[in-house]
């Protein structure tokens, strides 16, 4: 009897290999990366695709068992964070928090976000609300890690205890602390979006896709992650694999960007693209014109590129926005020396205020303007970007 009982408790049931149970590692949290990344975040949150109610329901089950989050809790957090993205209220936001903050203490801020009754009824609308979800999933969520802890000893013995510990840390590490701490912090832009969200990098394979964050943050409510054709995202495909057998249902992906030759005028197909593609158009203009112009300065005067700051440099992609006083004074220092960039400059928020208004007649009236005066800055770069920006069209399927 005690042989046995020391036999359970050294291999469990499975008397699984060390190479089994790292397989069977691999399979349960990449699992609940899936649940996460294509159930909660782009089906729940954003409605880009819709899952079979029977694989939907698995989902829900999965992320119980595994993770104890209520859905719409989670939902609720996270449109939050793009409602309010880098204020005050954007519930993790590093520029807010911190970087250390996010990424080793996310999860606390999570909690502390599910704490509002306000929010969840304001941004948790439209998650499920069964019997199962008052009275299992929501009413009881450490059930479900708990039930776990018992499937993982049964199966490996005492060692199921560290494997559910694993398990336990895998989302509040990769997606509380890598993706909403690292993925606003270090990485590359292909979006000057509205906030800091950057692509950790172009190839997302361990974090279901979410290391694509910025192109997510330009395009939210889209299904598909990956935009560049050098980049690749394992949901997108695990997506169109579930569609292929009936399983997944695509409802919006991001717009392509098409550009109409031989425009005289911008017009009201125009203006939806400058609006649809916005985070594209000011990063078209940062690498069309602000780049070029500060080159173009910086060798007349003799000088290096590099002379200029990175930091400086780079923030005038987004006008300076997430620069501290030190920071601007520095900026302002530069300008007042690059009479030619101080236009560009000038240029690229008028554009960028352009953006925000509301009324398409007047919008439309404020594009041809500065498209206008843009032709006759007599600044080589801006009047390329302006005869470019006036084709934007929105690609037809």
């Amino acid at each position: 009897m005690l042989d046995a009982v020391l036999n359970f408790l050294n291999h469990g049931l499975a008397s699984a290999s060390w190479g089994q149970i790292v397989v069977y590692m691999l399979v349960v949290t990449q699992l609940t990366i899936f649940t996460v990344t294509l159930y909660l975040h782009r089906s729940q949150t954003h409605r880009g695709v819709d899952f079979h109610p029977v694989l939907a329901h698995f989902f829900r089950f999965w992320g119980w068992l595994t993770t104890g989050m209520v859905t719409r809790e989670w939902v609720a957090v996270h449109r939050k964070h793009h409602a309010k993205v880098e204020t005050e209220e954007d519930p993790h936001s590093p520029m807010i928090y911190g970087i250390k903050k996010v990424f080793w203490d996310g999860v606390s801020l999570y909690r502390d976000a599910c704490e509002s009754k306000q929010d969840m009824e304001q941004y948790g609308r439209g998650t499920p609300d069964d019997w199962v979800e008052h009275n299992v999933y929501g009413a009881h969520p450490y059930w479900g890690p708990t039930l776990m802890l018992l499937i993982s000893i049964a199966l490996f013995g005492v060692i199921g205890a560290a494997l559910w510990a694993v398990q336990m840390v895998w989302i509040p590490f990769w997606a509380a602390g890598f993706v909403n701490g690292i993925g606003h912090w270090a990485g590359y832009r292909n979006f000057e979006s509205a906030d800091t969200a950057r692509n950790l990098l172009p190839w997302g394979f361990w974090i279901g896709g979410e290391e694509l964050h910025n192109n997510h943050h330009a395009f939210p409510s889209s299904a598909k992650f990956a935009l560049r054709k050098w980049e690749f995202d394992i949901g997108w495909a695990a997506i169109c694999g579930l569609r292929a057998i009936g399983l997944a249902k695509v409802l919006r992906v991001a717009p392509s960007l098409d550009v109409r030759p031989n425009v005289r005028l911008p017009d009201a197909e125009t203006l939806k693209a400058v609006l649809t593609h916005r985070f594209q158009a000011m990063t078209d203009y940062y690498r069309g014109v602000i780049v070029p112009t500060l080159s173009d300065e910086a060798q007349h005067a003799g000088e290096s590129l590099k002379s200029m700051p990175r930091r400086i440099r780079l923030a005038m992609a987004d006008g300076g926005r997430w620069l501290d006083s030190e920071g601007r004074e520095r900026m302002q220092a530069v300008l007042a020396k690059r009479p030619t960039l101080t236009i560009v400059f000038e240029f690229r928020n008028r554009l960028a205020a352009l953006m925000e208004q509301r009324g398409a007649e007047q919008a439309l009236k404020g594009l041809q303007q500065w498209i206008h005066e843009a032709e006759e800055s007599g600044i080589r770069a801006l009047q390329d970007f302006a005869q470019r920006l006036k084709g934007y069209a929105v690609a037809t399927a």
